[in-house]
């Protein structure tokens, strides 16, 4: 029976869009499900179940996990099956292609060509297969140390031409020339463990290459030295970098794409002993989705950071050392304004993530383009909300003091150990106490610590000695039951992911008067304690009794001996 005339009995599609799509099918040659669809006549879900009863083939609606093995595409080039949207998978226990086209019959034959095995043809919509091919070629078990044996063993001295592509696919390696495979991989592997950085150190006798995980470095299978020029080379390619310049750092970026996923790449390169140290920096778009939640801050604290953000003007500052998440939260709490009714610009260096229905300006010292200046220039443009990604300088901060005077909620970081040195850091700058206590409005101060493995944590006691470092709460964690990191194979070390650790400085009356009077850092948080505010260490104690993070982590993080 025809698929028309199916789709006819089934109530799908009446007899006169049939008898057009016909009369279009033989004009343009287009299959008739495809049109239909394309004129929203019919539904591709109906036009699967009428080819599964026209061919008697099973079909799937979504193709679940179990269903994908990585050793079913190892011989097959992702090239290949994204082209003709067909996947080799295990449906009902049996190895089958899933396409959305049973009469390719030429494909099927060239899978199981490739497989050395026949296949049966199971149908799906051809974007869930598109989907699954992206998924299970991430699984590939292949590593980084997989590919540089195999380089090692084939060719130990293969000189290899770095070429370039604007945007890099991971996935696709079939073609590519071994030291291009080896820095995909590379940065599959990155991608895979969620790293957030990724280091190439040159040595005398050795390449090093390491991850940072969860804020740690972690050694990684190094290739031979005599690939180093040839990676190198490629990096710079991709980041469109200068190859003959190995005497001066040199900055760039780059974007790959992991099926559907695209990765931003920053490239930083610095000239050493023993050749060029590249470090590569992965942007992760999804990590600028997350809710003030998601980051660790608790309801209270929460809610108390919204109400800034719903303040008409005013400074909010967010503060800690490199790596620890400002960054993350500012943007975490510019996508809960209302972007339709207020206009949102940011300042930084570098953007690290394009924020929707935001103006984003990237500084350029180079051509004096400073925070300053674009900041100047920034409150020509009718801003409602500033973001100034660092206050570095005096000039910096009183436009930004003068502009949260001037009707405009601006925020900044600053790299401060906790919240009440931030406001004595502008001060020492020589921004004007009597200024400085009408504009900042609170202090967010944060750090990321290591969440406790849920699988393989062990519970233990506080012992005396354990918690005499910590000060004034020692007496009260002395006996306390707690969780330590052992290990497994599911973590790194006893941990997995990291979360937020705050301390937020509400500038009330008596906190603004401190600051008016030039007071320092002990008089501000003595202000915040009797205004209930809790401090980094104490966050970072209710974590612990939680069992969120261990002890250990946590005074390696805030600095406690």
């Amino acid at each position: 029976m025809r698929l028309g005339d199916i789709l006819a009995r089934k109530g799908r599609a009446d007899a006169a869009a049939i008898e057009a799509a016909l009369e279009r099918h033989a004009g343009e040659g287009r299959r008739i499900g495809e049109i239909l669809v394309a004129e929203r006549l019919v539904s591709e879900k109906d036009v699967l179940e009428a080819l599964a009863e026209q061919w008697s083939l099973p079909w799937l609606s979504a193709i679940p996990e179990e269903a994908l093995d990585p050793s079913l595409v190892a011989q097959l080039p992702v090239e290949w099956a994204r082209r003709h949207s067909i996947l080799p998978a295990h449906v009902n226990g049996r190895p089958s292609a899933v396409i959305d086209d049973p009469a390719r019959i030429a494909e099927l034959e060239q899978l199981s060509l490739i497989l050395g095995a026949s296949v049966e043809p199971v149908l799906a919509p051809r974007a869930e297969i598109q989907r699954a091919i992206d998924r299970v070629y991430a699984q590939r078990s292949e590593s980084a140390g997989d590919l540089i044996r195999e380089i090692t063993a084939a060719a130990p001295r293969e000189a290899v031409s770095p070429a370039a592509s604007p945007a890099e696919d991971l996935l696709r390696d079939a073609e590519g020339a071994p030291v291009t495979r080896l820095v995909n991989q590379i940065l599959l592997d990155a991608a895979r463990t969620n790293a957030s950085d990724v280091h190439l150190e040159p040595f005398e006798n050795h390449l090093r290459i390491r991850f940072r995980m969860d804020g740690r470095l972690y050694d990684r299978p190094s290739p031979p030295k005599h690939l180093e020029a040839a990676l190198t080379s490629r990096l710079k390619v991709m980041a469109r970098l200068d190859i003959a310049e190995k005497r001066l750092p040199q900055d760039g970026s780059a974007r790959v794409r992991i099926g559907d996923r695209e990765l931003d790449i920053r490239v930083s390169t610095v000239p050493v002993a023993e050749g060029e140290r590249i470090v590569l920096r992965l942007l992760r778009r999804e990590s600028a989705a997350h809710s003030l939640e998601e980051l660790g801050l608790r309801h209270q604290a929460a809610a108390a950071f919204r109400r800034l953000l719903a303040l008409p003007q005013g400074m909010v500052l967010v503060t800690g050392p490199t790596g620890s998440g400002k960054t993350t939260t500012l943007y975490a709490a510019l996508r809960e304004l209302d972007t339709d009714r207020l206009n949102v610009m940011t300042i930084e260096d570098p953007i690290e993530y394009q924020l929707p229905s935001i103006s984003q300006i990237q500084v350029n010292p180079r051509i004096e383009l400073t925070f300053a200046r674009c900041l100047r220039h920034v409150l020509r443009q009718d801003p409602d909300v500033i973001l100034v990604g660092e206050t570095r300088d005096l000039e910096t901060a009183e436009i930004a003091v003068r502009a949260a005077l001037t009707g405009h909620l601006v925020f900044t970081t600053l790299h401060t150990n906790d919240a009440p040195s931030a406001p004595q850091r502008l001060m020492d700058m020589g921004v004007p106490p009597y200024l400085l206590a009408d504009a900042l409005c609170g202090v967010l101060a944060q750090r990321l610590v290591r969440r406790l493995c849920l699988y393989c944590r062990e519970e233990a006691v506080i012992s005396e000695a354990e918690a005499a470092p910590w000060g004034p709460c020692a007496e009260s964690l002395a006996g306390q039951r707690h969780f330590r990191a052992r290990g497994c194979e599911r973590c790194l070390e006893g941990y997995a992911g990291r979360t937020g650790i705050f301390e937020l400085l509400l500038i009330n009356t008596e906190a603004a008067e401190c600051i008016r009077a030039g007071a320092r850092r002990d008089a501000l948080r003595a202000a915040a304690k009797a205004a209930g505010a809790r401090s980094l260490m104490e966050d970072g104690l209710v974590r612990v009794r939680e069992g969120e993070t261990s002890l250990a982590e946590l005074a390696r993080v805030i600095g406690v001996a």
